[in-house]
C-alpha cells in the first residue's frame, strides 16, 4: 500500500501548514510507516492511505516519487 505523510521536518515544530511537507511510503499499515520514518525525528501531523483513483490522482503529480531508504 501506498501512503503519503504530511510532515514537518523536526519533531520540536508546531505544524504550520506553509512548512508542512509531503513524503510518500509504501508500507503495510500506518503503524509501519511511522515505524519506518521513527529514525528521521520527523513531526508527522497526518498518514493518509492511498487507493484507487486518489493514488492515480497523486501518482500524476511531478512532486510524486515514492522515499527510498525508509
Amino acid at each position: 500500500m501506498i501512503f503519503k505523510v504530511f510532515y514537518q521536518e523536526k519533531i520540536t515544530e508546531v505544524p504550520v501548514r506553509e512548512k508542512t511537507q509531503v513524503l510518500y511510503v509504501e508500507a503495510d499499515s500506518q503503524r509501519d510507516v511511522r515505524r519506518k520514518l521513527a529514525p528521521f525525528h520527523y513531526n508527522i501531523e497526518f498518514v493518509q492511505q492511498l487507493a484507487g483513483a486518489h493514488l492515480a490522482y497523486e501518482q500524476q503529480s511531478e512532486n510524486f516519487k515514492l522515499a527510498e531508504n525508509v
